[in-house]
């Protein structure tokens, strides 16, 4: 098992203004690769599937959409961008662990040899300008080191007409609920998924901090609108504790 990414006081501190920020997602990524399908299903109790469901019916996918998935993990996004009968997908990660994982589960279903997996950096896509139909992020946006840069790219090679999905964890506005998302995140999450991966990498600490420290509905949805989008929509999911933030980009553009 790999030793500790996240040290405790690093993570008492805001992980996304670190410098070594992206090295040390990268390396977590790597450590809980192979457990990480398992823990997302066992520690969304199922849900994370469906709000992935959600997000590929708010793409209004067309047959000739071309589609970019980014940080697309092990391809659960993009195999249903892919089940959408979209014309092409492409999933982007920063983690070759995953984008193996991705790789080995594509190769067990026919349906998903079309898909195209590369390893590349959201906030620096090796993507030509205006070439894609539809950007989706699934709970990776806060990991990305600059998600301004980010959003930036996204826009810049969506066509006129494009769509940006972004899937992301957010703090519930009920108080209640807030609180009980809060323990289940902060303290029991943590103990069982890391006993699950078998994992000291600190990954499951990390993961509710970058909740908590991220950009509210309200600041992503004003970045995005600053980036170029517009007709900014957001859903929140599960009593707010995810949020579905679609974009356009205008025709005229």
């Amino acid at each position: 098992m790999p030793n500790a990414i996240w040290q405790p006081q690093e993570l008492k501190d805001d992980p996304h203004h670190r410098a070594d920020k992206a090295a040390k997602v990268q390396a977590m990524f790597s450590a809980i690769a192979k457990a990480y399908d398992l823990n997302n299903r066992v520690h969304s109790f199922g849900l994370d599937q469906r709000w992935r469901r959600h997000a590929v019916r708010a793409a209004a996918v067309k047959p000739t959409d071309d589609v970019l998935d980014v940080a697309c993990g092990t391809g659960d996004l993009t195999e249903l961008f892919a089940d959408a009968r979209s014309r092409s997908v492409v999933g982007v990660d920063f983690t070759a662990a995953m984008l193996d994982i991705a790789r080995v589960k594509q190769g067990r279903h026919a349906q998903y040899s079309s898909i195209r997996y590369e390893q590349g950096d959201a906030m620096a896509l090796a993507v030509e300008s205006s070439s894609v139909d539809i950007v989706s992020i699934a709970f990776g946006l806060r990991n990305v080191s600059d998600p301004v840069q980010a959003l930036a790219e996204f826009r810049r090679v969506l066509r006129p007409g494009g769509r940006l999905v972004v899937l992301e964890f957010d703090e519930p506005t009920n108080a209640i609920i807030r609180a009980a998302n809060r323990l289940y995140t902060h303290h029991i999450m943590p103990w069982t998924a890391s006993l699950l991966a078998r994992d000291r990498s600190g990954a499951y600490r990390y993961l509710p901090r970058s909740v908590e420290t991220f950009l509210s509905r309200d600041r992503l949805r004003d970045a995005m609108l600053a980036a170029g989008f517009s007709h900014v929509k957001q859903t929140p999911l599960t009593f707010g504790t995810c949020v579905l933030s679609c974009g356009r980009v205008n025709t005229s553009a």
